[in-house]
């Protein structure tokens, strides 16, 4: 089968947005490729080693590529997603000088020659993250593997805004917390939090290929009797004590690896999901929004407790007064 493939070159800090628009312009799948300059330091704090080498992308560049059937105008999802590009900077997101380019691929050099660059990955003290694909023993005892398979549709979650929300949910979680993701994704928060000790964890997402995908990994990692995964937004689930949710309102811990601009949307929706003195994990937000958010968290009556960064991102710990 032949798919189109979209290539889009931009900043890293536009990245999250435009792949969100590649998705809803009907991408079957996107890929990321970030700067691999010899100036950005790599992070080996827990003996990470990376398969690749450095690419020659320029610092604080991207390129994105979203792959679509062979039915598809590209041309027609370029003219859609031009004028969207070009509002983010009404957001105060600069996509730079953004370029796209177009060709057509063979499906298996989309949906398998990456495979061989998705080496397992220590993300965290504890947690290292392993594609099914490869073989992988842990070096120690204290050492949980998330076995993990993205689909055509989810990142490798070493991302830094994914890798930064695992390494700040080892900080946060004690044991024995019901935990709430919002926009799970693959998963790959909810079963990090119950490597990590939690007792149950409520996975949300408004996608249904996210839901979908967030079942396969959960049932890959023999978690479905911890996890639940659940097509909704947190507010729907706000109205009531449903049993089959697994966990009971309020929570001890929320955690929300999005955009800096939906989690300003429901902040107030989290202060009501979480217990007295609850944990809000907010990350994926990018370093220009770092004190529009802060703002609306302390507006909205949590305290800060910490920030934990990885390159240009940051996550929140807010804690409910």
């Amino acid at each position: 089968m032949l798919w189109h493939e979209l290539t889009i070159h931009t900043t890293e800090e536009a990245v999250e947005m435009i792949s969100n628009f590649l998705h809803e312009a009907g991408a079957g799948g996107v890929s990321i490729e970030e700067s691999g300059t010899l100036n950005k330091e790599r992070d080996t704090s827990y003996g990470q080693w990376y398969e690749r080498p450095l690419n020659d992308i320029p610092e604080g560049r991207a390129v994105i590529k979203g792959y679509f059937n062979e039915e598809t105008d590209l041309n027609e999802i370029q003219q859609e997603l031009e004028p969207r590009i070009e509002q983010l900077k009404t957001f105060d997101i600069d996509p730079g000088g953004y370029s796209f380019e177009q060709r057509t691929v063979n499906e298996e050099d989309w949906a398998d020659a990456w495979k061989q660059y998705f080496k397992p990955q220590r993300v965290s003290e504890r947690l290292t993250i392993k594609p099914t694909w490869e073989d992988y023993e842990p070096t120690s005892a204290a050492e949980q593997i998330i076995e993990l398979d993205p689909g055509m549709a989810f990142g490798t979650g070493t991302h830094p805004t994914t890798s930064l929300c695992l390494r700040t949910l080892e900080s946060v979680i004690q044991g024995g917390e019901e935990v709430i993701d919002v926009g799970t994704g693959s998963g790959i928060l909810a079963i990090g939090a119950i490597k990590l000790g939690a007792k149950h964890v409520l996975a949300l997402d408004l996608d249904p290929v996210a839901v979908s995908s967030a079942l396969a990994n959960t049932q890959l990692n023999g978690l479905e009797q911890q996890i639940t995964v659940k097509e909704s937004d947190l507010l729907s689930v706000l109205d009531g004590n449903d049993p089959s949710l697994g966990v009971k309102l309020p929570v001890k811990v929320v955690v929300a690896n999005i955009l800096a601009e939906i989690i300003l949307l429901f902040i107030e929706d989290v202060y009501k999901a979480l217990e007295p003195g609850g944990i809000y994990i907010a990350s994926g937000i990018w370093k220009n929004k770092e004190q529009v958010v802060e703002e609306a968290l302390t507006a909205a009556g949590f305290t800060i407790q910490d920030k934990h960064r990885d390159e240009d991102w940051i996550a929140f710990v807010a804690r409910k007064g």
